[in-house]
């Protein structure tokens, strides 16, 4: 295996294909068999669409993860719990309570977010939505 891997965002194959509007999920995580943290990128082609799902990180598994989502291209418009956060390229935002209901629009084409998440003091487990699309 080497020492070091690198591949850009659009390399990363999609897993599931996304509907007119939504964001392209491209698994980062599962890309590079990372297995201490999640991490994923999404891709929005088109201003106004989707850049993150609506959601929390909590579900029947158990999964409570904090998230730190890093606008690498374009910009965006997050809605967590009852705030907003005005995000252009090179912004973190950092959701710390996984109860938090948060979502992301793409202000720009070409919008990529890309987000980290683990459950905090647990070993990383790959959440089911996941295991779902990779297989794993």
């Amino acid at each position: 295996m080497p020492i070091v891997e690198s591949v850009s965002v659009r390399e990363i194959p999609v897993l599931n294909p996304s509907e007119p509007g939504e964001a392209e999920w491209k698994p980062v995580r599962h890309h590079f068999g990372i297995a201490s943290f999640g991490a994923n990128a999404y891709v929005a082609h088109e201003a106004g669409g989707a850049v993150v799902a609506e959601h929390t990180e909590v579900d029947d598994s158990g999964t409570e993860h904090e998230e730190l989502y890093f606008v690498a291209s374009g910009r965006a418009t997050f809605s967590v719990a009852d705030e907003e956060v005005d995000a252009p390229a090179g912004t973190f935002v950092y959701v710390r309570d996984p109860r938090a209901v948060r979502s992301a629009v793409a202000q720009e084409p070409g919008t990529v977010v890309v987000a980290v998440g683990g459950t905090p003091g647990q070993p990383f487990s790959v959440s089911p939505w996941e295991r779902k699309y990779t297989g794993e």
